[in-house]
């Protein structure tokens, strides 16, 4: 499976699904099961955090052209989850080699269920021809 054109391994563990971008948006959808659960029966919060993760780093990496590496991330957990949970990321400032990203993760009621900021680097040395653009 592929992330808006890249292959993330550990998305596909976490069964993240893309579900594209529009407007430099991306969009993620995590169909939650009993694997992705914690001991108290709500999504484990390194679920959240990986679904995050990529949507703030996938909007990052077409943003840049190239793959980028999460340098700093910061995420509140506002209410627990079952269920489908949605994530959109964008970024919101890009310089030459760092980019600043926001996502939001929702539930299918549409309430915001967690939101992060995350700060990301081109890889050195990579090109990215064959991603999208915005």
């Amino acid at each position: 499976m592929t992330i808006l054109g890249a292959v993330v391994p550990f998305a596909s563990h976490c069964d993240i699904e893309d579900l594209g971008l529009v407007d430099g948006v991306s969009r993620l959808r995590i169909d939650i099961g009993p694997h992705h659960m914690n001991n108290i029966g709500i999504v484990h919060g390194g679920v959240i955090c990986t679904l995050l993760d990529v949507a703030m780093g996938s909007a990052a990496r077409v943003k840049a052209g190239a793959p980028v590496m999460t340098v700093d991330m910061h995420v509140i957990f506002l209410a627990a989850v079952r269920g489908v949970v949605t994530a959109e990321g964008r970024v919101i400032r890009a310089g030459r080699s760092i980019l600043f990203a926001e996502a939001e993760a929702r539930s299918e009621s549409g309430e915001t269920v967690a939101r992060s900021t995350g700060v990301f680097k081109r890889a050195a040395g990579e090109r990215g021809d064959h991603l999208p653009k915005t």
